[in-house]
């Protein structure tokens, strides 16, 4: 007679049995097991578990499916700062670097670690004796967000170390990058667009954005991964170069990525550079280059730091991958302020993987800046490794059949007529009602900054718009299943998220609906400063252009911008509907003391395209030395740092004799403050 297994006994080795498989799949990359196998184990411990809650604890793989929402990220203070990286975009550059080195440490030659650079999101794991306490993402380097719910719902993070024998850490502080592997990425918006919504657009937003979800169970169903390559506090534990920490790491359950390299020479981190270049395209992740590491602590030590960077490493980015195609046609598209933007449509190239078939030329004007022809061969590229970019012609393959381009003097969607105010770059259709405008002002309002409904996509939004379902932001609460069940692609299951999401949307930060309504002049970061300022909607919807040019960081245009706003009787009915909807809005949050910097009361705009960062980032960075970040260019602002295709605002510094910074005297100036 077989003996019933213990209950208790018989959970705990399933807990063991299903952190070894995943040591085994996420560490050692040597799966024992089929997913079918492993998903019964699961089933079996849910089953135990459930039938036994008082013996669920924080670190079964249970939990590790997602909790209902939270309301906001909290912050989460790193106890050694995670700094990021200077860049080299050549080989030149990195060398420069090796001899800045070996001059600084009075060094001949020094041992480096490279490892491939993700393009990912960096993030914090904090494990105090070896159980997963706190998660967070670099935020701006000193203080990041608790991401620790969304952070233990991916697999290859351990919810607690693995000991084999010894005495785990009192405190390990794990850095790392969270990503998404390109395969998984492709599947997942195969998916998106089968059930007719907008595929993301590429993998390191996506991973972002997952980490970032104030539901972690929504981050429970993204396929994230993560490799740990740093570490911050280590108590209990002490490692004294890159390659012991990279050594020891596995050994506590730990991914490391296994493709790096141990340097003698500094030949051998460029032989690294040109190997993972080459094999850039068949790796299963994204990657825009290399880090390099002085490998010994001590030297580190020694090295020291600048003001938002460790001397001792640098990230060495790959350059920008072109490729040669033709530009069949450019046709116009018209934004939710009435914008009209050239679009330019091409033969599909592939470019770093991925095919591209169009690219948007911004105006009128960089049109004919780069000499574009309709029927030109152009050169092509992904703009930060994401943006399709048209470089310009090739005007030697010309036959004399291409076309120069205009702007389209009537509106291609309402027929209204179209036209460029004095001072601007842009040509607009001054129709309210124009539904093009209607379309973007809807995705606007429930974009990722405004109110944040995911499954409002675009093609679902082009029907509702087509069908007369909605015309301002008020009817899409107004959506009911039924409603949405007879649209294309919209099932049962897909009309009943939605409605959820936009029941969950009615609940939203005033800055965000600030955001969201689509003031001219009004970004997200003077949707905050308004928002913190007045504290309400309606004491907003008040104020008068002396009370608003009081406020910090509002100049004339934008104040202008705001009263006009407000003063218009369909803006107004528009928040009224929106209050009838039941629309709660959230007061904000105290507004912290800027921190005192070398850049203290300057005042940066971001415009363009960056290559090493999002924009925000970039505002982060240069706002923890104490900047200021707006929106637009004023006579008082100090610089604009200008990215791939800048646009109007670019002009406008010029035209005001506002210094222009590209991306690496942005990051020389950040630097500068030793």
């Amino acid at each position: 007679m077989t003996d019933t297994p213990n209950p208790r006994e018989e959970l705990e080795r399933l807990r063991a049995e299903i952190d070894r498989h995943n040591y085994l799949y996420h560490v050692l990359d040597r799966p024992e097991i089929e997913d079918a196998e492993y998903d019964a184990l699961f089933r079996r411990l849910a089953a135990l578990e459930s039938r036994h809650p008082e013996w669920i604890t924080p670190d079964s793989p249970t939990q590790r499916v997602g909790a209902a929402s939270a309301s906001v990220l909290a912050p989460a203070a790193h106890g050694v700062p995670m700094l990021s990286l200077d860049n080299a975009f050549s080989e030149d550059e990195l060398r420069a670097f090796d001899a800045r080195m070996r001059a600084l440490l009075n060094q001949d030659a020094i041992r480096y670690v490279a490892e491939p650079k993700l393009d990912g999101l960096s993030v914090e794991l904090v494990y105090i004796d070896g159980r997963l306490t706190l998660g967070s993402t670099r935020g701006d380097g000193l203080t990041g967000e608790d991401v620790t719910a969304n952070l233990r719902t991916i697999r290859a993070i351990p919810l607690r170390l693995r000991a084999e024998g010894r005495p785990l850490p009192a405190r390990l502080e794990v850095r790392g990058e969270v990503y998404i592997e390109k395969a998984a990425f492709l599947r997942l918006n195969r998916s998106r667009e089968a059930d007719g919504l907008e595929p993301y657009a590429n993998p390191r937003n996506l991973a972002a954005g997952s980490l970032r979800q104030l539901d972690s169970r929504v981050t429970a169903e993204r396929p994230l991964r993560m490799y740990c390559y740093d570490a911050g506090r280590t108590d209990g534990v002490r490692f004294e170069s890159q390659v012991e920490l990279l050594t020891a790491f596995p050994s506590f359950g730990l991914p490391v990525n296994p493709l790096y390299a141990v340097c003698e020479t500094f030949d051998d981190v460029t032989a690294f550079y040109r190997k993972v270049q080459s094999l850039r395209e068949s790796l299963p992740y994204e990657t825009d280059g290399i880090v390099v590491k002085i490998d010994r602590f001590d030297l580190r030590r020694q090295a020291g730091f600048a003001s938002r960077s460790p001397r001792w490493a640098i990230a060495g980015k790959f350059p920008a991958e072109q490729g040669v195609t033709r530009l069949l046609d450019i046709q116009v598209s018209v934004g939710r302020t009435g914008v009209l933007t050239p679009v330019a449509v091409l033969e599909p190239v592939r470019v770093r993987g991925v095919e591209i078939t169009s690219a948007t030329l911004h105006n009128e004007d960089e049109v004919r800046d780069k000499g574009i022809l309709i029927g030109d061969r152009v050169i092509v590229q992904r703009a930060g490794d994401v943006i399709p970019q048209i470089v310009g012609p090739v005007p030697g393959e010309r036959t004399g059949a291409e076309r120069p381009f205009a702007m389209p003097k009537l509106c291609p969607v309402c027929r209204s007529p179209v036209v460029r105010l004095e001072g601007e770059a842009a040509h607009r259709c001054l129709n309210t009602a124009c539904p093009a405008r209607i379309r973007q002002s809807i995705l606007h309002f429930a974009s990722r900054g405004a109110l944040d409904v995911e499954r409002l996509g675009p093609k679902l939004v082009d029907q509702l718009v087509d069908r007369g379902l909605v015309s301002r932001p008020g009817d899409v609460f107004r959506l009911d299943r039924d409603t949405l069940i007879g649209l294309d692609r919209m099932g049962p299951k897909s009309s009943d998220a939605l409605v959820t999401a936009l029941e969950a949307a009615k609940t939203v930060a005033l800055d965000r609906l600030l955001y969201g309504l689509g003031i001219p002049e009004v970004g997200a970061h003077t949707a905050a400063i308004l928002a913190r300022h007045y504290g309400t909607l309606e004491r907003l919807a008040d104020a008068s252009p002396a009370d608003l040019m009081a406020v910090p960081d509002v100049g004339p245009q934008t104040s202008e911008a705001i009263v006009d706003f407000f003063a218009n009787e369909e803006n107004r009915r528009t928040m009224a509907e929106l209050l009838e909807v039941g629309l709660r809005i959230q007061a904000p949050a105290p507004m912290d003391a800027a921190p005192e910097g070398p850049l203290t009361g300057k005042r940066f705009v971001f415009t363009g395209t960056l290559a090493s960062m999002t924009r925000d980032e970039a505002g982060r960075r240069a706002a923890a030395q104490g900047a200021v970040v707006v929106d637009s260019v004023s006579s008082k602002t100090d610089y604009v740092v200008a990215g791939a295709n800048p646009g109007s605002k670019e002009k406008k510094a010029r035209e005001l004799g506002v210094a222009v910074l590209s991306e690496d005297a942005f990051l020389a100036l950040l630097s500068r403050h030793d």
